[in-house]
This record gives structure tokens, sequence and C-alpha cells, in this order.
């Protein structure tokens, strides 16, 4: 079974950086939109993996942001109610977003690409997740790069049931 490749947007698909980011043409009235580099769609769909938005765009990514990228629509991770979010989590560094994705995953290997990802994810996944779990932090203020590619295609490669 391929393994999940779960996505947020902020961050790794619109990155944050200095003011003479390059912008691609606007097809959408959000301006931030336009950070988003349409070429990243198809290097996205060439990775062995399947698709997931964990972003808080939940279904407006796959209206405003996968038609950008030339994706279908992806499924998409529904987060819990605020008020079902662990506080401990919080306190102890645990990002919001990881127990919903383990979950989601249910036992399945993944990869996740955040720009608020920490050793405290990572070692939280490594002990509660039975399969492989790639956390794959990218900068804010660049967005995905080529080296996260290579990064995110190797680790896919190397799975056990990738062979």
């Amino acid at each position: 079974m391929r393994p999940l490749l779960f996505l947020d947007v902020d961050g790794p698909l619109i990155p944050f950086g200095a003011a003479d980011y390059p912008t691609y043409p606007p097809t959408d009235p959000n301006p931030l939109l336009s950070r988003i580099n349409p070429d990243i769609g198809a290097r996205l769909a060439a990775l062995p993996c399947d698709l997931v938005w964990a972003t808080t765009w939940m279904a407006d990514a796959n209206e405003c942001v996968a038609p950008r990228l030339g994706l279908p629509g992806l499924p998409v991770v529904a987060w819990p109610e605020p008020s079902a979010i662990d506080d401990q989590d919080e306190r102890h560094g645990l990002h919001w977003k990881t127990r919903a994705l383990v979950s989601w995953a249910a036992g399945r290997s993944f990869a996740w690409v955040d720009d608020e990802i920490t050793d405290i994810d990572r070692a939280w996944v490594s002990t509660r997740h039975p399969s492989r779990a790639l956390l794959h932090r990218v900068n804010p203020r660049q967005g995905l790069k080529p080296a996260d590619f290579v990064a995110l295609r190797e680790w896919m490669e190397a799975l056990p049931e990738h062979c």
C-alpha cells in the first residue's frame, strides 16, 4: 500500500518569505495564492504516495489550491473541534495536528509536510504509530524546494511496502 502524504498549505505551498518572493499569475482574488508555484503540483503528483490535505484550509484547499497546482480534489483531514484538543499536548509542545494525523493514517505509513513540526511531534509519533512516518519540516519563508522533494521521494522509495 502506498504511503500517505499529509500536506499543509500555509508555509509549504504558500511561502511567507521576503516581499520579493516570486509570484505567479493570479487566478483568484486571494493575493496569497499568487505565491503558489504551479509547477509543484506535478512534482507532488509524481511522488509514490496518496496525497491528503492536512491544513486549516480544509475543503477550501480543493477549491482554491488544488486547481492552481493542477491536482484533482484530495481527501481532507477533518480536525477535531478546539474543545477536543488536549491542552496538555500543547503545553508539552505537541502540535495540535499530530494526534489527528496519526489517527487518520490508521497504521499506514505516512509523510507529513508542515512548517510547524518539531522534535516533540517526531518523538510522539515514533512511539505511537506502528508504521514508518516522516515528519518533514519545511522552511515557511521558502516553501517546498527541490531538496524537499528529493527527501520525500527517497524516504517513500525506501519503504518496505514500496518494494
